[in-house]
């Protein structure tokens, strides 16, 4: 599921796997009959309904007073759903192109977009602790009594601001300077992933566990503060905008996608038009729904929309209707790409959408983090954004929608917000993660990536056989539109053996291969049909074989130029390492020995959290 480089995602992979096993042993089931799905509430009570009662065995947070947002299901794998999932994105798809999609295989097949992983570690290791001591030992908690102000907008760091607030908030990030075995000895881990998930800070780890263990009444105030510190950071006014927390992004969309397709349309087909560009959580859903089509927007080389092409499409089939009854309803794009990291003019696509009659959706789960967005002001009708992108993965995550926008009866809008709400803590966490970066500023930290990109760039030019794709020139009319993602290849090398050996050498975390992304990631590396089609074959034949895709490097708030200095001087290593090492770079570990370390610290650490 985690396919990051690196100690981290081998450690995550390993909690999470293990997670599901510790359910199969709470329930007294067989992991050989069973497989473990997790699940929302919402989500949980959808996916039940396709399966007779004798089929499978629940277990959710909610029952031992744990606000986690975290249901499992464990499923007899010989009952499980035939066909397409019902929430789609993110790891559903083992394969994509324009016209058709390779499932993943199960649990990945039905659990949609990042899982609540931290939360979903929690959950597992308080199933162990109720087998020892009983159901009832998180009911009477005896956590400190706080306010909704307190938890949310009071810490050690409220005197700060600006670059001052940056420095000394990296201070206190989780995790910082863990060592790691690499192939020159212990070093210190360096997260280059942050377009997948960023790690978190004290006071954001704080709210979270604090809020968890509240009374029902400030839990409640929890939720309705953190709505309002959201309409402030995203500039969408609670008198406009409703607010629908969710357990990702991918959710998100797919609630957005069901919200379009309740109100059949009698006298038009909808139409929704998305890009090239988008994240498969951006493109699946809309797939989806009956009787909808999906067309796709170009772009350049760089990631850019042509507001032109935008503007003919919605005024061929909007105003001229030369498509019969095929009205474009949903304009859905990406505000920021995560594989080429570059931000369209939202503004300017806003006003073509909006004279033609449509609405306009924003994947904003890359953009939030780094770029100010201004939702009421750029008229965006829809925004999905993803807190574990914005140093809160604590599983909670939301949609945002204009008012009078939203279809579902009461009933099931009910069970969707109390879904996306029974995750308090993850909500608080989100909540206390915006107020953070409102106190830096997000012109800060634009400035701070923005320096780093153009760090990157200028040294990673200098490597021989690295193809850098998208903007790679900071002197470029479009780099101030660049966030700080970076995808890359060596000519001679696949992208996942890139990325193990940045681990390998230097402890560098990236993420590698289509990222979700398969049809931008096919198209900056010209897959025609013929190699499309004969990709679909191998991965039928051969479900686990790694395809062509690139290697991504992006960056956070809690990276630095030193940082950006080995990434560039380990990249200098792989590309020379074909010439025999010199003393002063001959490795003091082989990589099958750094491998088993790493493989050992993961079961370490797994052994520690699940004692």
């Amino acid at each position: 599921m985690f396919t990051g480089s690196g100690y981290k995602s081998v450690v995550t992979t390993r909690l999470f796997e293990q997670a599901r096993e510790i359910v199969l042993e709470y329930l007294g089931l067989n992991k050989d009959n069973y497989v473990v799905i997790f699940f929302t509430l919402r989500r949980a009570a959808v996916f039940v309904r396709q399966l007779q009662h004798e089929n499978y065995q629940m277990v959710s947070g909610r029952d031992f007073g744990l606000s986690l947002g975290v249901t499992a299901l464990a499923v007899k794998r010989n009952r499980l759903p035939k066909g397409a999932p019902f929430h789609v994105g993110g790891g559903t798809a083992r394969l994509i192109s324009k016209d058709w999609i390779i499932w993943a295989r199960s649990p990945d097949k039905f659990e949609a977009g990042t899982p609540a992983i931290i939360n979903i570690i929690a959950f597992a290791k308080a199933l162990r602790m109720i087998r020892k001591s009983g159901k009832d030992i998180f009911l009477n908690s005896t956590a400190e009594k706080l306010t909704a102000s307190e938890l949310l907008y009071h810490d050690e760091l409220e005197k700060f601001s600006g670059r001052e607030m940056l420095e000394e908030l990296r201070k206190t990030q989780i995790g910082r300077g863990v060592q790691v075995p690499t192939m020159e000895g212990m070093q210190p881990f360096i997260n280059l992933d942050n377009s997948a998930s960023t790690p978190t800070f004290s006071p954001v780890w704080n709210a979270f566990r604090q809020a968890y263990r509240q009374p029902d009444q400030v839990k409640h105030e929890i939720v309705q503060e953190v709505k309002s510190i959201c309409a402030g950071f995203l500039g969408a006014p609670l008198a406009d905008y409703d607010f629908i927390f969710t357990s990702n992004a991918t959710e998100a969309l797919n609630l957005a996608a069901e919200n379009l397709s309740i109100e059949p349309e009698n006298t038009i087909e909808p139409v929704v038009l998305n890009t090239l560009l988008e994240h498969t959580s951006n493109d699946l859903p809309w797939r989806m729904i009956p009787g909808c089509s999906l067309i796709r927007l170009s772009v350049s080389a760089d990631g850019f929309i042509n507001p032109e092409d935008l503007n003919i499409l919605m005024k061929e089939y909007n105003e001229e209707r030369l498509y019969g009854k095929k009205r474009i309803r949903i304009v859905a794009v990406s505000g920021a790409s995560n594989v080429l990291g570059v931000c369209n003019n939202l503004a300017e696509i806003s006003r073509i959408v909006h004279r033609y009659g449509a609405h306009l959706l924003i994947d904003g789960a890359q953009l939030v983090a780094h770029r100010k967005v201004d939702m009421k002001g750029c008229e965006i009708d829809y925004l999905a954004f993803s807190a574990h992108k914005v140093y809160a993965p604590f599983g909670s995550e939301a949609l945002v929608i204009r008012k009078g926008l939203l279809k579902f009866n009461l009933k099931e809008l009910e069970l969707i917000q109390s879904s996306g709400e029974e995750n308090v803590g993850g909500i608080a966490a989100l909540g206390k993660a915006l107020v953070l970066m409102q106190r830096i500023g997000m012109d800060v930290i634009s400035q701070e990536e923005q320096s780093l990109t153009k760090r990157a760039l200028c040294g990673l030019a200098q490597i021989q056989g690295l193809n850098i794709y998208g903007i790679n020139d900071p002197e470029s009319s479009g780099f101030s539109h660049k966030l700080g993602v970076i995808p890359f290849v060596f000519t001679n090398k696949m992208s996942t053996q890139t990325g193990k050996e940045l681990a390998l050498w230097g402890g560098i975390g990236v993420r590698t291969g289509c990222h979700c992304a398969h049809i931008i990631v096919k198209h900056i590396l010209h897959v025609g049909p013929g190699l499309e089609k004969f990709q679909k074959l191998i991965v039928t034949l051969f479900p686990k074989l790694s395809l062509p895709g690139v290697v991504r490097v992006s960056f956070g708030i809690e990276n630095s130029e030193e940082d950006v200095d080995t990434l560039i001087q380990v990249l200098e290593k792989i590309a020379n390492k074909s010439q025999s090492p010199s003393k002063d770079t001959k490795p003091v570990l082989k990589p099958a020995e750094v491998t088993k370390q790493m493989n050992d610290f993961a079961r370490a650490v797994a052994g520690r959290i699940y004692k």
